[in-house]
Parts: structure tokens; sequence; C-alpha cells
């Protein structure tokens, strides 16, 4: 593997998890974006949310993936839900000569389910207090996401299958 894959998607699509075994099967280190900005900022991503705003947010994310694209290091990088939607990150990774973006996309049924009980970590979604909001509010959020996730080089539909079965897939894509 000579190129980083960068793991696009929906909060809830698996990118973390997907990220992380796919790094250890390819003996490579594994990036979460978020965490790597988390420590580059000394605060959460909720707290710079809250404190510096969410427009000191994205542009602190947009330097911090232009630093990852530039590296030499060969990496799997889980980026944050909203990552390829501002800015031109999502230009960026497609037109860097050393990466491969790869879509974990899941339905609406699929994230609704994974996201509804752990809402009250995700800041996004944590006053959501029945299904039908998540839904709704998944279902709009894809809506304008959508677009974005969709330039990835690659897209695996991740319902009903495993994390193997999923990092089997990119592998042979990458073949």
């Amino acid at each position: 593997m000579e190129k980083k894959i960068f793991l696009v998607g929906y909060m809830g699509s698996g990118k973390t998890s997907v990220g992380a075994k796919l790094a250890k099967i390819l003996k490579c280190d594994f990036l979460d974006l978020d965490v790597f900005i988390e420590e580059k900022e000394g605060m959460t991503v909720r707290e710079l949310f809250k404190l510096k705003g969410e427009i000191y947010f994205r542009r602190a994310e947009s330097k911090y993936l232009q630093e990852i694209i530039d590296q030499k290091e060969i990496k799997v990088i889980s980026l944050g839900g909203g990552t390829p939607c501002y800015g031109n990150n999502m230009g960026r990774i497609l037109s860097a000569s050393n990466a491969k973006s790869v879509y974990l996309k899941a339905s609406i049924p699929t994230l609704t389910k994974r996201l509804f009980e752990e809402r009250i970590n995700r800041p996004l979604i944590a006053h959501l207090d029945s299904e039908e909001l998540l839904v709704e509010f998944i279902g709009k959020h894809l809506f304008e996401r959508s677009p974005y996730y969709s330039q990835s080089e690659v897209t695996v539909l991740t319902d009903g299958k495993s994390l193997d079965d999923i990092i089997s897939e990119i592998l042979s894509v990458e073949q």
C-alpha cells in the first residue's frame, strides 16, 4: 500500500472501527482526525465548538488535514463526518497523489440504530430525544453531505456487513 486511505462517511458509519482494524492488518499507523485535532489544540472537539466556535474548528480541521496529507508516512485516516464538506477539504484529498478516499456508506436506518443509544456522546445529536427526530436529522444531513461523500474514489456499502467484510472490500479495491 503506497497511499494513505482516508475514510469518509457520516457519524456512526464505522470509520474509526474500520480504520483501526484496517491499519492493524496493513501494519501501519491509524489516525483519527478528531483525536489529532484534540491533541494539537489541547481540548476536545466539543470544547472547541463551545469556546472558539465552528468557524475556528473548521479552519483548524482544514489546517491539520493538510498537515496529514503532506506527511510522508503511510496511514489510515478516519475523518470527521463534516470534514469533506467544508473548505476545499475533499478536493485536496482527491488531488493528493498519495491519497485514496473511501466512503463508508450506511443507510439512515442503520445509522439511526447505531447512533440513538450513543447520542449523548455526540454533541450534534445529543438533544434529539426520539428515534423519529434522529431519522429526520440524519436524513437532512445526509442530503447535504452526500454530494461530498460521493466524490470518494471508492464507496463501500456497510449495511449488514461485518467489519472483516468491509475491510476485505476495501483491500480488494486497493490491489
